[in-house]
């Protein structure tokens, strides 16, 4: 191996250095972007690390139950699979790269084999807005976002991520990826398309899946790999292996999602456990007080939500919860006896 010694690197053209080397083996750089995409902020999506799960640490029901803003969802299993948080373990490599966490997926019993409409994923969704106004130029083909992720799965096979549009016309992405039972980072840049639009509000901008299964009711093998194309539900990818979906208690881990505007993966940007657990609550929070024999309690939601969120009362006696925004909602307690209460409110996408 040789090493270039160097007091200096400088444009042909610029007036100033651009990295200094110092006699300590630093270095000063002046960086405008890393990877084509920003300094800071860079990843687009929340809790990639899995820290933050609010509503419970394992779930045998659909959708966002467990970590935040990512949920597990199926359809015509034979026993419904259980998605949880769970701890990476400290000798395996994102452990090292200060990756604690992550989301689990284990597989029931599916008896009846692999059905025509049967499918089962893990979803994440971005807000059109955050999208929009990221940086990348997602009308030409030349400018592009960056997917990473480490997976691990007892079976090994070949899976597949698709990543959808909602504005304008839906066009979809499909890129298959193989996962051992080792933990192995994915990595795999996306261009844009001049097909895409992303509406400047807070609704779907774009939907990340990793399939654990889909059937042959949503899969076609005429459909692409790794092109953007019209979506349509009959042809989200190519046919998918099903040997996973049919093993009893097969595993799927997920940790370390990153997305990020250019075309290099980036190491993963790890955010403070506050500041993660802020963004989640733009999603999803939760309200605890104690409510007196009165027909009125007003409670403040902060951060402000997405949407005017659903109200779940978790805990305590509560007539109602209503007159609900993004900043506020009023406990109704008349005729109950004082207590202590807990309400969860929900606006994900």
């Amino acid at each position: 191996m040789s090493t270039l010694k160097v007091d200096a690197i400088k444009h042909n053209s610029a007036t100033s250095d651009a990295i200094t080397m110092a006699s300590d083996g630093t270095c000063t750089a002046k960086l405008t972007s890393v990877g084509g995409g920003g300094l800071s902020h860079r990843n687009l999506i929340i809790n990639g690390s899995f820290l933050i799960a609010q509503r419970a640490t394992t779930s045998t029901s659909d959708n966002y139950q467990t970590v935040d803003r990512f949920g597990c969802s199926s359809s015509g299993t034979d026993e419904a699979p259980t998605q949880a948080q769970v701890d990476v373990s400290s000798s395996d490599t994102p452990f090292t790269l200060g990756l604690t966490k992550a989301f689990k997926i284990t597989n029931g019993n599916q008896t009846s084999g692999a059905g025509t409409s049967d499918y089962m994923r893990i979803r994440h969704r971005i807000e059109a807005q955050d999208v929009r106004n990221s940086g990348w130029n997602y009308r030409s083909s030349s400018s592009y976002i960056t997917l990473s992720f480490w997976v691990k799965s007892s079976v090994a096979q070949t899976f597949y991520v698709n990543i959808r549009s909602y504005d304008g016309t839906a066009q979809a992405y499909a890129h298959p990826f193989s996962a051992t039972t080792s933990w192995t980072k994915i990595t795999h840049s996306i261009p844009g398309n001049s097909n895409l639009d992303f509406a400047n509000d807070t609704g779907i901008g774009l939907e990340i899946q990793w399939a654990q299964y889909y059937g042959t009711q949503y899969t076609d093998n005429s459909r692409a790999d790794n092109t953007w194309a019209q979506f349509v539900s009959t042809t989200q990818t190519k046919d998918q292996t099903s040997t996973w979906y049919t093993t009893n208690d097969s595993t799927f881990e997920l940790t370390g999602v990153q997305l990020e505007v250019g075309d290099t993966a980036t190491s993963f940007e790890h955010r403070r456990y506050g500041d993660e657990f802020l963004a989640c609550e733009r999603y999803y929070q939760t309200a605890t007080g104690y409510v007196t024999q009165a027909n009125s309690h007003w409670v403040s939601l902060r951060p402000t939500m997405r949407t005017n969120p659903t109200p779940t009362i978790l805990s305590g006696n509560l007539n109602s919860v209503n007159q609900i925004t993004t900043t506020s909602s009023n406990w109704n307690n008349s005729g109950n006896a004082a207590n202590q209460a807990k309400v969860g409110y929900d606006a994900e996408l």
